[in-house]
């Protein structure tokens, strides 16, 4: 190397002591600190307006009708419904199924957590992921289905808000009218036309039952798919209901 090109890498890089490399560090982690929270602040809900009204539609809701005419998806069904339309045997084994802690925890349900990553450790992959149905809803409502931790984080932080402004009847109100029970299937009304031809007001101990194993994987597992893993999510779901 000539001896400009010493003197270059000297000017360059010599005036990064390990101590200012720290506080640059520090001043960088900051910033991004600063802009996450100006990001959390800026898609932070009225809550006001998801406590009361009518059931409001969901970021999923509106990317799939964003996509459905380029993707060559089907028309969107969605028809939200009041809580006290829905049966009690389809909330209970929705409940039963997705996050039996729901009216005990705050929105995280951490013996769970600890639960299914032991469990995952078990088999080696992940299989569970721990999801309250709080969680579900906030991710539906507001955010996307990417797994990256500023996701995750973020829906942390919108469930304890969710939680705090908005009743667990709410809640739940709001789950089961915008979670995925196919494609382009939103909403329990929506999914027992589409499955059985029949209002949800209508369904059956069998039929709760069968919605409510359908929600891991709507689209691939499904009353209209039965396949092997959904037969067997619908006994287990039978023997604790």
């Amino acid at each position: 190397m000539t001896k400009f090109g010493r003197q270059f890498l000297r000017r360059a890089f010599g005036a990064f002591s390990p101590r200012r490399a720290l506080r640059w560090g520090g001043w960088l982690l900051l910033a991004l600190v600063l802009m996450d929270l100006g990001y959390l602040v800026g898609i932070w809900p009225d809550w006001q307006r998801y406590a009361d009204g009518p059931v409001l539609g969901s970021n999923f809701i509106r990317a799939y009708q964003h996509d459905r005419h380029r993707r060559g998806w089907p028309r969107l069904q969605w028809n939200p419904v009041p809580l006290e339309t829905i049966p009690r045997d389809l909330i209970g084994a929705v409940i039963v199924a997705e996050d039996a802690r729901f009216y005990e925890h705050d929105g995280v349900d951490l013996d769970a957590f600890r639960e299914a990553m032991e469990y995952n450790l078990s088999k080696k992959r992940m299989i569970y992921g721990a999801s309250t149905i709080s969680q579900q809803t906030v991710k539906n409502l507001f955010l996307s289905p990417s797994r990256n931790p500023l996701r995750k984080w973020h829906e942390l932080v919108l469930t304890l808000g969710m939680e705090r402004n908005l009743s667990k009847q709410r809640i739940l109100e709001y789950y089961l009218n915008v979670a995925e029970f196919g494609l382009g299937v939103y909403g329990v009304d929506a999914a027992a036309r589409h499955y059985w031809d029949l209002p949800v007001y209508r369904l059956s101990r069998r039929h709760a039952i069968e919605l409510a194993a359908t929600l891991p994987s709507p689209v691939k597992h499904n009353p209209a798919t039965r396949t092997r893993a959904f037969v067997r999510r619908v006994q287990r779901i039978r023997r604790y209901f």
